[in-house]
């Protein structure tokens, strides 16, 4: 959520920047409210100066014996209309504020301007696409013979979209998270955090989920509460209504599973690991001053990068386009992984920054340098997520006989092992 004097002082430029960000709000009604708003406040302020001259002038006529009862007449006119008029503005407050949660985020100068992905731009490749002297397999082929996870009896038991990791797979799931907890904690800064999984509909509501994306969200309706998409929203709204205190910029991470239903997913690819309701991420979030948000934007793409390239997988940095970013983000940079059974490209990362718009709406302050208090800006980023990475790492490391070889830095946290064999049948 922004400052609404954007919307009233630059009203066509609002609309302009906003034009393919498919926002379903009224302007015009917006503007009328909010000067319906102020206009009931400076009324009602006014009749208060005059109620307090007003009780004044009547306390000096009662000690000099004089008839008040017109002027109490008055007060009491004066003061039904101030309730009136207090009631109107808490009213108008709600509107608006409903209206103001439904407006997405303002995209910042270089973000590129188009309807969807097609206006993505590439920024940079790492790496260059494997190449195989035989026919590689995907993911779910390579998983089956090797024994990583068994998508049928997940399927009895929760449905599609759910995966069962078994033996070496739950292992080689373990180890990614693990691996980039350490490696985002030891060598990047951030402290490590553990959160809830089930938040309130206010904490979902602070980063921007709600009310835009409820139906992609699972909701526990008997209790109002929501399993988190990602370790965004309870990390992030842990500073909800507060001042921070300590200094800036502040870096967190933490992994938990994530709970997406993705009511709009149907048609998509939805075997194997490539979309799933049920997923585990690193996730980074930075607290940081205005005016540093954009250099700490850069360098949680180089953190989250540094994850795939010390693995030696070859990804791209996309820098996504107006109609293509989430609702909540300023600027966006999705960083995707080449899995060659897949034969294309698998977004693993997000890097975002928010500016001020979460920060408004989870009223997350700090004391800038001359001591006032003002917003902070927040930015996050996957760090990474694990299903597509476990694909692009079983894709590129395949090896002929159907062994997938582990990355060295995967290796101590697989006991040593260097290769994943396929299961002898028989």
């Amino acid at each position: 959520m922004f400052d609404i004097k954007l919307i009233r002082e630059n009203p066509e430029q609002v609309r302009e920047l906003l034009k393919n960000r498919r926002s379903p709000v009224d302007f015009d009604a917006l503007l009328a409210a909010d000067a319906r708003r102020r206009a009931a406040i400076t009324e009602a302020d006014e009749l208060k100066a005059q109620r307090n001259s007003t009780s004044k002038q009547i306390g000096a006529l009662r000690k000099a014996g004089e008839d008040t009862a017109a002027l109490q007449a008055e007060m009491k006119a004066i003061g039904e209309r101030i309730s009136a008029l207090d009631a109107e503005v808490r009213a108008l407050d709600e509107e608006l504020r409903a209206s103001m949660l439904k407006i997405p985020n303002v995209p910042h100068s270089s973000v590129p301007r188009g309807e969807d992905a097609s206006a993505n731009v590439v920024d940079r490749v790492w790496g260059t696409p494997r190449t195989f002297d035989f026919a590689p397999k995907n993911h779910i082929e390579l998983g089956n013979a090797l024994g990583l996870f068994d998508f049928e009896r997940a399927a009895r038991m929760s449905g599609a979209g759910f995966p069962l990791f078994t033996g070496l797979g739950a292992r080689l799931e373990r180890a990614l998270i693990a691996y980039m907890l350490d490696l985002h904690t030891s060598r990047h800064g951030y402290v490590e955090l553990r959160t809830p999984y089930l938040v309130t509909t206010a904490t979902m509501t602070g980063t921007g989920q709600l009310p835009k994306m409820a139906e992609d969200m699972y909701h526990a309706n008997a209790d109002d509460l929501w399993l988190i998409p990602t370790a965004e929203v309870p990390v992030t709204n842990v500073y909800r209504d507060e001042i921070i205190r300590a200094p800036l910029p502040l870096k967190y991470c933490a992994h938990t599973p994530c709970f997406r239903r993705e009511a709009g997913a149907a048609g998509k690819d939805t075997r194997g690991l490539i979309r799933v309701h049920q997923f585990d991420k690193v996730e980074l979030v930075k607290f940081v001053e205005p005016a540093t948000s954009y250099d700490e934007l850069e360098a949680l793409v180089r953190d989250a990068s540094e994850v795939l390239e010390s693995l030696g997988l070859c990804y791209r940095v996309l820098r996504l386009s107006d109609g293509d970013m989430s609702f909540a983000a300023a600027k966006c940079y999705d960083l995707e992984l080449w899995a060659p059974g897949y034969n294309g490209w698998l977004e693993v990362s997000s890097c975002s920054n928010f500016e001020a718009f979460q920060a408004r709406r989870a009223n997350i302050r700090y004391k800038n340098a001359q001591g006032k208090t003002d917003f902070v800006h927040t930015l996050n980023g996957s760090g990474v997520a694990c299903p597509r990475l476990y694909v692009a790492l079983l894709e590129n490391y395949q090896q002929a006989d159907g062994s997938v070889i582990l990355p060295e830095p995967l290796r101590p946290y697989m006991n040593g092992m260097e290769r994943l064999e396929p299961i002898k049948k028989g």
